[in-house]
């Protein structure tokens, strides 16, 4: 089956970025915009974002994570340990992270390493969340084969009854990871194709380097 997209066509005219517009921190001009894509209110979940990551089988692997808290080391997302994703993350620490939204025009792409965070920060996050998440987090054995929808309701079922009166602890396989970024880019769409691109890079992962363009 084919079908020609070639007439796909959309003309970036909304915004631009210019040197004069960068912080010295890409963390800090990162949440500069993630704070206007949030203020838009025309972006659906902007803390939505693509996780890349190598797996066992050694080919990478992209799926959307939402991000829970920007912290000044770095990004932190919260999964099941024993997913295919955490395996992947355990086996190798290395990622990148893409932020699109495309109603501003704007993307941003970081590359960075992961390491888990304490436990009682996870803990402290899964205990803000409604009951129904916490516990479908115990009922989905996260990347493991089920044999239908059925038995995900009906061992949902099992489990609200069983915890009606009792405190939902914590898996031991469910937490969080930290993103500690090395590098920052942000894309800005303009006119013919051709972009605002700016790179960030760490420097002897102290300090960063001033940001440079690319070509688009």
């Amino acid at each position: 089956m084919e079908k020609n997209l070639e007439n796909y066509r959309k003309s970036y005219d909304k915004s631009e970025l210019k040197e004069e517009n960068l912080l010295a921190n890409p963390l800090a001009f990162f949440q500069k915009w993630f704070n206007e894509a949030e203020e838009s209110q025309i972006v659906d979940e902007p803390n939505a974002m693509t996780l890349s990551t190598i797996g066992l089988d050694g080919y990478p692997k992209s799926r959307v994570v939402l991000l829970k808290k920007i912290k000044e080391e770095g990004f932190v997302f919260y999964t099941n340990y024993d997913s295919e994703k955490g395996q992947a993350l355990e086996k190798n620490p290395k990622v990148c992270l893409s932020f699109f939204w495309p109603a501003l025009e704007r993307q941003v792409i970081i590359k960075g390493e992961v390491e888990k965070v304490s436990e009682e920060e996870s803990e402290a996050y899964f205990n803000s969340r409604p009951a129904g998440s916490r516990l479908g987090a115990i009922v989905s054995h996260q990347s493991s084969p089920v044999p239908n929808r059925d038995y995900l309701e009906e061992k949902l079922t099992e489990l609200e009854k069983e915890y009606q009166d009792k405190e939902i602890e914590k898996p031991t396989y469910w937490g969080g990871y930290l993103v500690k970024p090395f590098s920052f880019e942000f894309w800005q769409g303009r006119p013919n194709r051709l972009h605002d691109r700016f790179v960030y890079q760490l420097s002897n992962k102290k300090s960063w380097e001033e940001p440079v363009r690319l070509a688009p």
